[in-house]
């Protein structure tokens, strides 16, 4: 086991650099299991006994590396329906951004979207649309230098790769890819072309997520131990939308997978304030998934008898849990479900030595609740409010007022573009990279492969090839401005 570096997060977001060691030899997966959740995973994979793929020639590490600093980040956007439209708009909004070209393959979804913006006094982007190809002739803009991927999920690889063989930075919805060779191929593209995929992990900005964070870094909790989180989503009306979900794409996906398909939004916040890839990584992960009852139990109360999901056979359990171990003894439960009748939770729940914090089970306004040692005692849960104030992230404090009037999902996704395009005006290393996107989005395949193996465990693998040990700032980071636009 390589040693950690002792430096703590608040020395190190003081300036201080953390070096460590490299890693060597912990058991890391480079198998593929398949969407379909058919694809058999490979017996030294599944057992934890591979070992990362080298570096082919002309790759070198993403770590740490910054965009090249834009005067205005010009974003093309792939995939215009619910999210993709929404997101236009915000992007749109960020000072020192402009979206310069739109594409669907509903060409008239291009049109739409292009005559909102200029409804909205934006400048009219270019449009594409007609055919499943017409995002790659977008791609050969040369005034696009970040390109938004909100399409359906089989086509996330694809595109994100294509991205960034065209020389652009990447934003991909969730999940990046859905299988472990893509997952690495996208880090290998990455850092070939040395062009930054970042998931569009919304979550990770939202304001009661960041502040878990900060006080975790601070010691709040005392040593960290265990973390919980998921999506915890009742979807049944959507999923069976005829106009929701585009070609019920979404719906289609449970009946050809027995992956967790989404939970990176409850995953990448407590992986984040465990410093995972940043002096710790996930190791191993072991999956359990109840019957899938809820979506046929749906259909059958809810559905006409000539409706086309009456043909479909629904295989993804209805609550699919992954238990993960890391590197440094931590366990986490990551959760996933939209199948069943339930109020929506992304969990947030971690813990330490010192306490604990839990989200969506408060009665405050913030919804969270906090028990930590030595303010609190009696065994009786306190309001989150007044921590959330003290530990509130300094994005939220500098443009919460503007989240609050522009973004969707209570701002996060205003949060995310910001900081994504100030990131890129400044020239600065990017919060969440190719390798916590990659990892993040690991446990799709790799749930799917421990339910074929009746829930044996399946090594993690370890996408930063050993420099997870290097302790690194992230999401924490320290306040910087948006560079003045002209």
């Amino acid at each position: 086991m390589p040693e950690i570096p002792a430096v703590s997060r608040r020395l190190l977001l003081g300036g201080t650099l953390a070096t460590g060691a490299v890693a060597a030899g912990l058991g890391s997966a480079t198998g593929t299991a398949a969407a379909t959740g058919t694809t058999p995973s490979s017996t030294a994979a599944a057992e934890g006994t591979a070992t990362p793929p080298a570096r082919r020639s002309g790759q070198k590490s993403m770590v740490n590396v910054p965009f090249e600093p834009h005067k205005t980040v010009r974003v093309g956007v792939i995939g215009l329906g619910n999210r993709g439209s929404g997101m236009t708009t915000g992007w749109s909004v960020v000072p020192g951004c402009v979206v310069t070209a739109v594409c669907d393959i509903r060409a008239d979804r291009a049109k739409r979207t292009a005559d909102a913006l200029v409804a909205a006094g934006k400048p009219r982007p270019s449009e594409y649309g007609g055919s499943a190809d017409a995002y790659g002739k977008m791609l050969r803009r040369d005034d696009v230098d970040l390109v938004y991927i909100a399409t359906p999920w089989e086509f996330h690889y694809e595109q994100g790769k294509a991205a960034l063989l065209s020389g652009k930075h990447v934003v991909v919805e969730l999940p990046i890819a859905t299988e472990l060779r893509e997952l690495w191929d996208l880090v290998d593209t990455s850092e070939r072309t040395r062009r930054n995929l970042m998931l569009s992990e919304n979550c990770s900005y939202g304001r009661n997520e960041l502040a878990m964070l900060k006080m975790a870094h601070e010691g709040l909790f005392g040593d960290v131990t265990n973390g919980h989180g998921g999506y915890l989503h009742d979807l049944r009306e959507l999923l069976f939308s005829d106009t929701y979900y585009t070609d019920a794409w979404r719906r289609l996906w449970h009946t050809r997978s027995t992956a967790s398909f989404y939970a990176m939004h409850g995953l990448a916040p407590i992986a984040a304030a465990m410093d995972i890839n940043r002096g710790d990584r996930m190791t191993t992960l072991k999956a359990t998934a109840t019957a899938p009852k809820g979506l046929a139990d749906y259909r059958e109360r809810f559905v006409p008898k000539s409706h086309p999901s009456w043909r479909e056979t629904y295989i993804n359990g209805d609550l699919v849990s992954c238990a993960i171990e890391t590197a440094k003894g931590r366990t986490i439960r990551a959760e996933h479900d939209v199948s069943s009748p339930r109020p929506y939770s992304r969990i947030n729940t971690l813990a330490g030595s010192r306490g604990i914090f839990e989200d969506y089970a408060g009665t405050s306004t913030t919804g969270g609740r906090i028990y930590v040692e030595p303010d609190h005692g009696g065994h009786s849960w306190r309001d989150f409010d007044a921590y959330r104030k003290e530990f509130d992230h300094w994005l939220w404090k500098k443009i919460g007022d503007d989240a609050a009037n522009n973004g969707g999902h209570g701002g996060m996704d205003y949060v995310l573009q910001w900081r994504t395009v100030q990131l890129m005006r400044a020239g600065l290393v990017p919060d969440i990279d190719v390798y916590d996107s990659a990892s993040w989005c690991a446990p799709v395949p790799l749930s799917v492969m421990s339910l074929e193996n009746k829930g044996r465990q399946v090594a993690f693998p370890d996408f930063t090839r050993g420099s997870w040990v290097n302790l690194r700032s992230g999401l924490d980071s320290r306040s910087t401005d948006m560079p003045p636009v002209a």
